[in-house]
């Protein structure tokens, strides 16, 4: 990495740090309650409606069975939307109605916070499946994270307890972190990137004049407008040019928001953040960048106070940080190394004042490498999949940080909520470990870690490995997979096994070469995306359930501190053991060997 890199991954983290410290003392504040009263009447009516008393605690089972048929309905509604759209208005360029099997996955998808696109956003979904639809989702697949983190919090938290194992009011917590989080956050972020050229309108597509001719190759036709074929059936094309090019307007900067503060990561245009009307300024991709970690960071502080111990959330951010940091510097390297294949063709791949050097293959001239990179970190780091850079130009390794991130567990920052449960899940893990070593019985945070603990801790752990093995297993086998991989060998199978990757992981972005908007891995990513959100959210709550029913014992002469350098450094060892090692043999196959095999020329 050279000086300019550093540079900005350290004023990255330092801005963040100073965001989010703040902000998490405003979401611990909203998890306990402890809302001034103004906002309180302002629920009211509300909680009135729809007949929900938020004071009443809920059985994690009740809380679990709540946010299922809530998303459960979200689907329906998504779908419905997209099945509907050529008879719904706010539809100026007349779009019809999208396939069944592509609305199923975006349905899913966006509900699953996994925002996974096998579609050009500009040439499929019209204004209003753009805001009621997937803005909408947005807003609440975000909530659901942020809530289930809160009730794993609560559980930690509780001190007394009656066994009832309740770990807060479902329909409460949507309601506060929508309206008292993501909402205020939203509008602030997307009048800065209205201000900074990111557009903002209800207008008809627009047909602008180009600075030259774009060239192509027409059909020719007869005089009834029939096509003209040779002798052998085939079409006959003739040379014509355009002077016009037609501009997609839309309300992008008010999803673009909401996109990135929920790590959601759905892009309004098919470029998404690569895009200048998503994203038309340096300014812009470092506050989206920021965006999308403002929310997880705060999460690790607010955890701090609903325990009573700011020093445990420091603790997980700075697991978080430390996996983080290690991974930019290696994509930023990868990526500015040369080319073996280009450098053997005579290329100069040496950064000077006339070149970027290094790999820009792929990458906005606007952003650069260390931008482009550091974009790339952060979006896998966390599950939000936005991209201003093609994943799938990037060099063997540099293709692989992103993967390798998401195989993690989505832990490093994470998505909004996903990353500290996901997190907490391995320091239950971390502390057993460290109890087995000792000959002691575990406990985190004054809760013993007993038997049913470490069941749910596996199942929510060893979940996503097996959707995204078995998923690339089952893609790379069946005929119907194999017709989608557009690149043969090595590069082919990191495309499928970064596609699964991403959907079991509820991350979004993609190695676009894989052809994936066809039925079958349409309906494939999208069953790995409901189970990989929701078999992971519901042993989540179990465990919260069962903390909650016990009481909280104060340190002892043999308690593990869980807040000090060593505990760092455990968490991080069973992160990259337990989050990692399943997936060694699968990238040894994909990009460990493309990796070779250029070094090899």
């Amino acid at each position: 990495m050279d000086t300019s890199a550093w540079g900005l991954l350290a004023l990255f983290l330092t801005v963040l740090g100073l965001l989010a410290w703040p902000l998490g003392r405003g979401l611990a504040t909203v998890c306990e309650g402890r809302l001034p009263a103004w906002m309180h009447r302002a629920e009211a009516p509300l909680y009135r409606l729809a007949g929900v008393r938020p004071q009443q605690g809920m059985h994690w089972r009740h809380y679990a069975l709540g946010l299922l048929a809530f998303n459960a309905l979200g689907v329906l509604a998504v779908y419905a939307l997209q099945r509907l759209q050529g008879v719904l208005p706010l539809n100026p360029q007349g779009l019809p109605a999208v396939a069944p099997d592509s609305a199923f996955n975006t349905a899913v998808s966006f509900v699953a916070n996994t925002n996974w696109q096998g579609y050009a956003g500009e040439s499929t979904m019209g204004y209003l499946v753009q805001m009621l639809g997937l803005s909408v989702q947005n807003f609440l697949s975000a909530a659901t994270g942020i809530a289930v983190a809160f009730a794993l919090a609560r559980g930690f938290a509780a001190r007394r307890t009656d066994g009832a194992g309740h770990v807060g009011n479902v329909w409460a917590d949507l309601v506060r972190i929508t309206a008292w989080v993501l909402v205020p956050l939203s509008f602030v972020l997307a009048l800065l990137l209205a201000g900074q050229g990111v557009i903002q309108n209800f207008a008809p597509y627009r047909d602008v004049a180009t600075v030259e001719a774009t060239v192509y190759q027409a059909p020719q036709t007869d005089a009834q407008g029939q096509p003209v074929k040779d002798a052998s059936g085939n079409p006959v094309t003739q040379e014509a040019s355009t002077r016009t090019q037609t501009l997609p307007m839309g309300p992008v900067a008010s999803q673009e928001a909401i996109k990135m503060l929920g790590t959601n990561g759905g892009g309004f245009f098919n470029a998404n953040s690569a895009h200048p009307y998503e994203n038309p300024t340096p300014l812009t991709n470092f506050a989206q960048m920021l965006a999308i970690f403002l929310i997880p960071a705060a999460l690790c502080f607010a955890f701090g106070r609903v325990v009573g111990d700011w020093r445990q959330g420091a603790a997980i951010l700075a697991a978080m940080a430390l996996m983080f940091v290690v991974a930019v510097v290696a994509v930023t390297a990868a990526e500015q190394a040369s080319n073996p294949a280009l450098s053997a063709l005579g290329a100069d791949p040496v950064a000077s004042g006339l070149q970027a050097g290094g790999n820009m293959e792929g990458k906005e001239a606007r952003f650069g490498i260390s931008a482009s990179a550091l974009f790339a970190a952060v979006t896998t780091a966390a599950s939000c999949g936005a991209v201003n850079a093609m994943h799938d130009s990037f060099t063997p390794l540099g293709g692989m940080v992103p993967m390798v991130l998401m195989q993690l567990g989505e832990v490093v920052f994470g998505g909004v909520g996903t990353g500290l449960y996901g997190m907490l899940v391995f320091a239950i893990l971390a502390v057993f470990i460290a109890g087995l070593m000792i000959g002691r019985t575990p406990e985190y945070l004054g809760k013993k870690i007993e038997v049913r603990e470490m069941k749910l801790t596996s199942v929510a752990i060893l979940v996503t490995p097996i959707l995204v093995l078995v998923g690339t297993a089952v893609a790379v086998l069946a005929p119907a997979g194999q017709a989608g991989i557009a690149n043969p060998g090595a590069h082919g199978f990191s495309e499928v096994l970064y596609a699964l990757t991403s959907a079991a992981n509820n991350n979004g972005s993609a190695f676009a070469g894989l052809s994936a908007n066809t039925p079958f891995y349409n309906v494939l990513l999208g069953l790995a995306m409901w189970f990989g959100r929701f078999g992971v959210i519901v042993p989540v709550l179990a465990i919260a359930g069962s903390l909650a029913t016990k009481k909280r014992l104060p340190p002892g002469p043999g308690t593990m501190p869980t807040h000090g350098p060593l505990f760092v450094a455990l968490l991080v060892f069973t992160v990259l053991l337990v989050g990692l090692l399943n997936y060694v043999p699968s990238l040894a196959l994909g990009p460990v060997v493309e990796h070779l095999v250029l070094q090899a020329r």
